[in-house]
């Protein structure tokens, strides 16, 4: 069959010689909204499949729906644009989510999201494939991309002389796309066999007046940046509290460690998130494990067995105890238990100011407004002066997308108290719970209180002004309710 690709961008024809190139192996396609994206890559994979008899391919997106809902109508406008119908050539399977072509290629919607028992994506990387796309890469985890080329040039390339090939087509993002394309692009290091194509809403012309407008008139600089101007260097985040460099930095960073491993496990909650074991040498993650659908005495046995293979003594293990985590430090005598929302570890000026005057009924004002906020603080402070280190290549987009969404600040409450973005906003934002990222903040609260007892304050006096501070918060309470 002989097909042409109908278009009047010449970024799209510049796509499509590098798809049929015997060089690019790697195409990213991206920039504004409205540059023709979906379009290219519905072109490039269905006249693939329909050229080539029993080929394979895949369209990949975060989400299964947004496939359903947003590149379905794509195809069909492609095949339209051919003369062709799709029902003619092509029969949709719902249940696999797969098109069989009428010469038997198969052209598979795949949703590549982490799922708890698979969280490297490895399920990605055993499927055999001719070629590939991923659709908005930009919502991908680094780790699904790698799979899925590893998935491509596997089915019949060799018998029609085609070159492996990943499309991927995105809006700018901070992340992986930009170190592996857009840096090595902008400094001329790009290798031969990766292409990097800037689209542009302006390059669509078939694109309506009306929506060139709407999106020249998007309030929000970054977004705008974003998605009318295709800007891949668009101004972070203002309330931001880690810049982009330091937080990358931290994979590379070699530091100084005090000798002792940690423990931090954020417990599943719901059936959809992780119990989460993030092992610690200092400041340093150096192993990260995941389980889903296990119940608390699950959890509990796996704990012990994780900490007494890795050195771990019980003072060093830290479990988030909120929802159902406190069962899990119920079953483990001699653990710490972490309280999002729980009172700041005091510093050593509020226990000095007040261990002389312990009788005062005044709740002493803080400067978080709880102490998951504090640890995020403190955090942040410890990546943009490179004192942590995460050495786990494989969960590296993990971290830095959940981190780049924890690590924000919101307005200061009515008592002028710090606060962070709160976590269902951050579950909005990502499309799933942030549990390594959680863990991660959660490891600081071992810092707070080493800097207090560095600077002379026992542990005894920390939990005694930490009763106080609960007691005299409970009186105050008791006399507003009379």
């Amino acid at each position: 069959m002989e097909l042409t690709f109908k278009t009047k961008n010449k970024r799209q024809l510049e796509a499509a010689m590098c798809w049929n190139d015997d060089l690019t192996e790697q195409i990213l396609y991206g920039g504004a909204k409205g540059g023709g994206k979906s379009y290219l890559g519905c072109s490039l994979i269905f006249g693939d499949a329909l050229t080539y008899p029993e080929t394979h391919y895949f369209i990949a997106r975060k989400e299964l729906t947004d496939l359903r809902k947003f590149t379905i109508p794509s195809i069909h406008e492609v095949f339209s644009n051919w003369g062709l119908k799709v029902d003619d050539y092509a029969n949709f399977n719902g249940q696999d989510n797969c098109y069989t072509l009428y010469n038997k290629s198969k052209v598979y919607l795949i949703a590549c999201k982490e799922e708890p028992s698979d969280p490297l994506f490895e399920r990605l990387g055993s499927m055999q494939m001719t070629r590939g796309w991923i659709e908005e890469a930009g919502e991908v985890a680094e780790a699904a991309k790698a799979n899925l080329w590893l998935s491509v040039g596997r089915w019949k390339n060799d018998i029609f002389g085609l070159k492996k090939k990943l499309l991927l087509t995105a809006n700018p993002k901070k992340g992986w796309m930009k170190r592996d394309f857009i840096d090595p692009y902008q400094s001329g290091i790009l290798p031969d066999n990766r292409k990097f194509i800037p689209a542009f809403v302006s390059d669509n012309k078939y694109m309506s007046a009306d929506y060139i407008k709407t999106l020249s008139e998007i309030k929000d600089d970054a977004t705008r940046e974003r998605l009318f101007l295709g800007n891949w260097d668009y101004d972070e985040d203002k309330n931001s509290m880690v810049s982009e460099e330091a937080l990358s930095d931290a994979f590379e960073m070699a530091i100084v460690k005090d000798g002792q491993r940690y423990l931090i496990i954020d417990v599943a909650r719901f059936g959809d998130d992780s119990t989460v074991f993030a092992l610690w040498d200092g400041l340093e993650l150096i192993k990260v494990e995941k389980y889903s659908k296990q119940d608390t005495q699950e959890t509990i046995r796996r704990a012990r067995d994780f900490a007494s293979a890795n050195r771990v003594p019980y003072s060093n293990i830290l479990i988030d105890a909120d929802g159902i985590g406190g069962s899990v430090v119920d079953g483990m005598p001699g653990v710490r238990s972490f309280i999002a929302l729980a009172r700041p570890v005091p510093t050593p000026t509020e226990i000095r100011g007040k261990l002389s005057r312990i009788e005062s009924h005044l709740v002493p004002k803080t400067v978080y407004a709880n102490l998951k906020a504090q640890c995020a603080f403190k955090l942040a402070e410890l990546i943009n002066e490179h004192q942590i280190a995460f050495r786990v290549p494989e969960y590296r987009g993990v971290i830095i997308e959940e981190l780049t969404a924890l690590l924000k600040q919101k307005d200061k409450d009515e008592e002028g108290r710090l606060k962070i973005v709160p976590k269902d906003e951050v579950k909005t934002a990502i499309g799933h719970s942030p549990d390594l990222g959680d863990t991660i903040i959660y490891r600081v609260w071992f810092e707070l209180n080493k800097l207090a007892g560095s600077n002379g304050i026992s542990s005894a006096a920390i939990e005694k002004q930490k009763y106080i501070w609960a007691q005299n918060e409970k009186k105050i309470l008791n006399d507003s309710t009379r």
